[in-house]
């Protein structure tokens, strides 16, 4: 993907005031019978990055466009840089990218950052911008000719183009190749370098536990943990391995080290949990040998983001 210096992204203001970027205490969100946000309690602390995750349906995006003002609470309160969402003067000081886009069809990238800009005090360099996110071969490609990934990028730089201090990124890479990712990864790493606080919705645990220095995970409208990746996921490791499905754990729990667990999930994947050291090592594998069992792709890794999300919001589809 084409590269070129872009112009630096620097704090907005020399010095911050005590609140938080977002502030959520409460909100309440119905859909007609339906309660979509219960009672969600949050923070997004100034020139961090957020991450707001949940299954589909968890309430997410309703919580979101609450906090840009697209919506309105039916309860509990929400503060943006101190202020209501509604609030005229936050549309200067907030970027949002919203999950549809949100480009005229036959607008062309150029023209839209251009017209993007002029809302502005002091925008980035549009043309900077748009090569920075490798659309520069696409300034005069109308919106609805761009792919998905392309779309979703021209959509990235109209939420930073006017250097907010704060901005909403709902899901930003989904359907992106892997070098626009990591471009995606990198404007957001540099938004949080030069003070910019970004709340973002995701669907890539790879990513927020990348990107985030506070996950918010919420299930039916409600948080159901929140923590740095790392308090989260915790420095326990675990052995992983892959074999014929089906094999007895008990058995292999009656061999291993007290306070040890194992699990098959899915089938023919086994992880085994607690003092993951050479004794269990080479416990595992002696009992493997023995049961005739190849333990393909053995490795000793760290429990992922991923892992707590599915523990405490379930595998089931919804």
């Amino acid at each position: 993907m084409e590269s070129r210096a872009a112009d630096p992204l620097p704090g907005p203001v020399p010095r911050q005031p005590p609140e938080p970027a977002v502030e959520v205490a409460g909100l309440v969100k119905r859909y007609g019978a339906t309660t979509a946000v219960d009672g969600l309690t949050f923070r997004a602390e100034r020139g961090e990055v957020t991450a707001v995750l949940g299954p589909n349906g968890a309430g997410k995006t309703s919580t979101v466009e609450i906090c840009e003002g697209f919506r309105r609470a039916d309860g509990g309160t929400v503060k943006v840089l101190g202020l209501a969402p509604t609030r005229p003067e936050l549309r200067a000081r907030v970027g949002i990218m919203p999950q549809a886009g949100g480009v005229p069809p036959a607008t062309r990238c150029a023209e839209w950052l251009r017209l993007v800009a002029r809302f502005y005090a002091r925008p980035l360099d549009s043309g900077a911008l748009l090569a920075r996110l490798g659309l520069t071969e696409h300034a005069r490609t109308p919106f609805r000719r761009l792919s998905g990934g392309q779309q979703q990028r021209l959509s990235l730089a109209a939420a930073v183009i006017g250097r907010p201090e704060l901005v909403f990124l709902d899901e930003p890479t989904a359907g992106l190749d892997p070098q626009a990712r990591h471009a995606c990864w990198d404007l957001v790493a540099e938004l949080r370098g030069s003070g910019v606080s970004v709340v973002l919705t995701t669907h890539h645990m790879d990513e927020a536990e990348r990107l985030a220095d506070h996950v918010v995970i919420i299930d039916r409208g409600r948080v159901v943990a929140e923590g740095s990746p790392a308090s989260l996921t915790g420095a326990e490791r675990q052995l992983r391995f892959r074999a014929r499905p089906g094999l007895a754990l008990e058995e292999l729990l009656n061999a291993l080290p007290t306070g040890s667990a194992a699990k098959e999930s899915p089938a023919g994947h086994y992880i085994i949990e607690g003092l993951v050291g050479p004794e269990l090592l080479a416990t595992v594998t002696a009992w493997c040998a023995a049961e005739g069992v190849t333990a393909d792709d053995l490795r000793i890794e760290r429990r992922t983001l991923e892992d707590v999300f599915l523990e405490l919001t379930g595998k089931e589809l919804r």
